[in-house]
């Protein structure tokens, strides 16, 4: 057996151990009644900045909390604490995505009974991601005005399994010269029909309408 035909199957065996264990995740939070969003983006597209905004908007609404996953800190963990919403961290070490295990291990006592919506802030990573669900019930893929209109030309596969895009830091679009209608093309082109929502976390810009689409 070639090196190349063994790592093939070390990944599907990987991947399918993963599905299993997200469908027993998928069906204990309809059990809870919780709602499970995650979210998936490069790094420094605004992801962070974005949830912030939206557990702090929703603190009075919905009782909401998220888990978060990083490589190496706890930085973003402790700025969405801000919020006042329950954060839990998930360090991932070299690890590029969240998996199914490291979500249901980070849920050890907590009671999703308790809550409305649970958020899953992925790793930064357009790639790694794509292939692995963690039980979620929506999938939103974020991406900048900063990082140009071809985006999701460059990254097809994680636009194919999200369920809503936002472009964030639509404060900076006239800027950088950002070409809206080349962006919401390029989008289509990829993943037709997908809803496309455009966002400021800075100035609240279309942020009650991707929270219309969360509750």
């Amino acid at each position: 057996m070639n090196t190349q035909t063994r790592l093939v199957e070390v990944r599907q065996k990987v991947l399918k151990q993963n599905d299993v264990v997200a469908r027993a995740l998928r069906q204990r939070f309809q059990e809870a009644g919780v709602r499970v969003v995650s979210l998936v983006s490069s790094p420094g597209a605004g992801k962070t900045a974005f949830l912030e905004r939206v557990l702090t908007t929703l603190a009075g609404r919905k009782r909401v909390a998220a888990l978060v996953g990083d490589l190496a800190t706890d930085n973003d963990a402790q700025r969405l604490a801000r919020s006042g919403a329950p954060v839990r961290q998930i360090t991932t070490g070299t690890v590029c995505h969240l998996e199914a295990q490291m979500v249901l291990d980070a849920l050890e006592g907590w009671d999703l009974a308790s809550l409305d919506l649970l958020f899953l802030e992925n790793v930064g990573n357009l790639v790694c991601p794509a292939s692995y669900d963690l039980g979620e019930a929506l999938r939103l893929v974020l991406f900048s005005v900063t990082e140009g209109e071809d985006k999701p030309l460059k990254y097809p596969t994680i636009f194919n399994t999200a369920d809503v895009a936002v472009i964030t830091k639509m404060d900076l679009a006239t800027a950088v010269e950002f070409d809206r209608e080349a962006a919401h093309r390029n989008i289509q082109s990829v993943r037709p029909g997908i809803q496309i929502i455009e966002v400021s976390s800075k100035s609240g810009h279309g942020m009650e309408e991707c929270l219309s689409i969360l509750a």
